[in-house]
């Protein structure tokens, strides 16, 4: 029989890796609260129509769908949460409180190639603020993003929230000369810009109705960065007397919330996906060596396309495989994530192994987080070596009496049974 590997762009969560894992969710769980935000999900299969009223025909190929039995009903497992949140809201839209604030940190499929970043599987944070339609909202979602990055211990030094405005990327690219109806099509080419030689970004912004001399100002204004706070700078290299209004307003909220300096402005930050309205951005590692960690925008027509009211909204998501990679790179992943035991229980005779298994349970009953050891030796240099590999913070070494050793000092002393649980903390 052919040995049966995991498929392929999945991860096997071994302890040490789910460890992590978890520790990771309980950061974006925890981040979320205290800023405001309530904890939401949703099914991990939707009807296929869900995601091409989102994203169209295209979609499809993108997805891991089946058919119901019955034949009538194509099914896709989630690619994305944003599609089920659109219709969570629309179903409930009046009796929401307004502003809506929800986060997940689902896991989700798309059928691509993995590679470094992306993967078949993988985990997500999204956060949500639903029902606010002002540069406020869309300050504290991102400094929502900036305190996570904090939390991880990154500094603006090593990483940016790039930020930019479709309506006025817009209002540029038409002086440049590209029609109304070719705008997506530019919205597109600036997305892809990085992963296209200069000789084909040319060609393709030629075929959007640029003469060379605007090709090169194209070019010129979607790869120079503004730092926030320093709009003035931006507008004079666009021969703008004044910074657009929409990054102005959302500038001086940036400074309110203390986060004007992880931020910049990247004009060639568009974000391909058509459903976003306003304000965009994306976190970028500042050498470039990753791919976005995290990415959203404003998308203030999407609820509508599910039925649902006029719902102004702005959001992001972040990737549980870009941010590990980069975590690991800068040395920022805890050592020391696993659960660690209050006790480690171990008979150091034979006499006494059969009392190790009910003093296990008395504490554990207690709720302390107490292991015992399995091996039949009775050597206690080597089962104390086994409680500091669990990182036991004590043994509880069982013979004639009970000997409670504290593996972090060092001391040792005997103690009653009924005083035993209260020695530990519990």
């Amino acid at each position: 029989m052919p040995k049966i590997q995991s498929p392929k762009g999945t991860r096997d969560f071994y302890p040490a890796e789910m460890a992590w894992h978890q520790h990771l969710m309980e950061m974006w769980r925890r981040v979320s609260i205290r800023n405001g935000f309530e904890q939401v999900d949703g099914p991990i299969f939707e009807t296929l129509d869900l995601y091409k009223v989102k994203s169209g025909e295209g979609i499809v190929s993108e997805l891991f769908s089946f058919r119901r039995e019955n034949g009538k009903t194509d099914f896709a497992i989630r690619p994305e949460f944003t599609p089920t949140l659109a219709r969570m809201v629309a179903q409930q839209a009046n009796s929401l409180p307004k502003p809506i604030k929800w986060f997940c940190t689902p896991n989700f499929c798309r059928a691509e190639r993995p590679q470094r970043g992306r993967l078949r599987e993988f985990w997500q944070w999204n956060v949500d603020l639903l029902g606010l339609d002002s540069p406020a909202a869309d300050a504290e979602v991102i400094f929502t993003l900036v305190d996570f990055l904090a939390e991880c211990g990154l500094t603006k030094e090593q990483v940016k929230v790039k930020i930019s405005h479709r309506d006025v990327v817009s209002e540029i690219l038409g002086k440049l000369g590209v029609p109304a109806d070719k705008r997506v099509d530019a919205f597109n080419l600036l997305d892809a810009r990085d992963k296209m030689s200069p000789e084909d970004f040319t060609e393709a912004a030629g075929n959007l109705g640029m003469d060379p001399s605007k090709v090169q100002r194209f070019e010129e204004v979607c790869r120079r960065k503004y730092p926030a706070g320093d709009l003035d700078h931006l507008a004079r290299s666009l021969a703008m007397d004044q910074a657009p209004a929409d990054l102005a307003a959302l500038d001086e909220q940036l400074a309110a919330f203390g986060i004007a300096e992880w931020c910049e402005y990247d004009l060639g930050i568009v974000r391909g996906l058509a459903y976003y309205t306003g304000t965009v951005f994306e976190v970028h590692e500042t050498t470039g060596v990753e791919r976005a960690v995290a990415g959203g925008g404003r998308y203030d027509k999407l609820i509508e396309l599910f039925d649902g009211p006029p719902t102004p909204a702005i959001g992001f998501g972040m990737g549980d495989v870009v941010l590990t990679n980069l975590l690991h790179d800068k040395g920022l992943i805890p050592d020391n994530v696993m659960p660690r035991p209050d006790a480690f229980v171990f008979a150091a005779s034979d006499d006494a192994s059969a009392k190790v298994s009910g003093i296990t349970a008395q504490l554990r009953r207690a709720g302390l987080h107490a292991r015992m050891s399995y091996k039949t030796t009775r050597n206690v240099g080597k089962l104390l070596k086994d409680a500091q590999k669990a990182r036991a913070r004590f043994a509880v070494i069982v013979g004639d009496g009970i000997e409670l050793k504290n593996l972090e000092t060092g001391e040792q002393s005997a103690v009653e049974l009924g005083e035993l649980t209260q020695r530990l903390g519990g």
